[in-house]
């Protein structure tokens, strides 16, 4: 079963797949993400980073916790492992099904990466968080790339967005390492305590590195055209709008000297 969309829709799109399942997972994919995006405004936060230690029910004692680098290690580890096996599962099906293989590879590469050699981390994560994010990534890569394979034989969108999804995904990572690299520098060999993020858009905005990441996975939209590529992103927008908008809070609250002007994601605007 086909979501059916606008016609106008189908010049960016490829048509949806008669596929209960992807169908389904655009659904629930585009709601889910956003309403945690909703929670994270209402102080409901995923127990990772700065909120690690936000759970004050009785049952927090009884939860398990990773440290900080082998949570964020099985956050991503499942999804490059998805991203990775799919040059052998859909192999040279079309260019635009490599570059989107590669994209999503490679950003989760980077991320295991930044996560061996570039992050500090002060707490630790709780396994329930955990093993939903992963889920989340993991399940949104697989039918990504199980999604682009079903558009092998259809009609290309009249609108290739393919070459433009490049960029923005060279953009999108390269933003997002850059601002993950600022944040690493500063705190010193031994310090856990965190401290008002200066240089690149940090001057801006509290969260660049999400901002980045959202550009990033428009790329990977554009790239993928599909409709479920699109759903997961619009969610991920909303989730990531919704985690920034509770940093900048949780800054306001720690720091007296905050400035006031610098905005959650969007520069001047939020």
């Amino acid at each position: 079963m086909a979501i059916p969309i606008p016609s106008a829709l189908l010049n960016f799109l490829f048509p949806p797949p008669p596929s209960l399942f992807v169908s389904a997972m655009s659904a629930i994919s585009f709601v889910s993400l956003a309403r945690t995006g909703f929670d994270e405004i209402k102080g409901k936060h995923l127990q990772y980073s700065k909120f690690w230690n936000t759970d004050s029910s009785k049952t927090k004692k009884k939860k398990i916790q990773l440290s900080g680098r082998s949570g964020m290690l099985l956050l991503y580890t499942p999804a490059f492992l998805a991203g990775a096996a799919s040059f052998f599962i859909f192999p040279h099906e079309s260019l635009r099904t490599t570059f989107l293989q590669s994209a999503l590879t490679l950003h989760f590469f980077k991320r295991i990466l930044e996560v061996l050699f570039v992050h500090k981390y002060s707490g630790t994560m709780v396994l329930d968080s955990v093993m939903l994010i992963t889920l989340s990534y993991f399940l949104s890569t697989a039918t990504m790339l199980y999604a682009q394979h079903l558009t092998l034989g259809l009609p290309e969108p009249s609108i290739d967005l393919k070459n433009l999804g490049i960029v923005l995904f060279l953009i999108g990572i390269t933003g997002n390492f850059y601002h993950h690299y600022l944040l690493s520098k500063l705190r010193g060999s031994g310090e856990k305590e965190y401290k008002i993020p200066e240089g690149g858009l940090f001057g801006l905005v509290v969260c660049p590195h999400y901002l980045f990441e959202i550009i990033g996975f428009y790329g990977v939209s554009f790239i993928s055209q599909t409709l479920y590529a699109f759903s997961f992103t619009l969610g991920t927008t909303f989730y990531l709008i919704g985690r920034s908008c509770a940093t900048r809070r949780w800054y306001l609250s720690k720091f007296e000297d905050f400035p006031q002007h610098v905005k959650a994601i969007i520069p001047f605007v939020l």
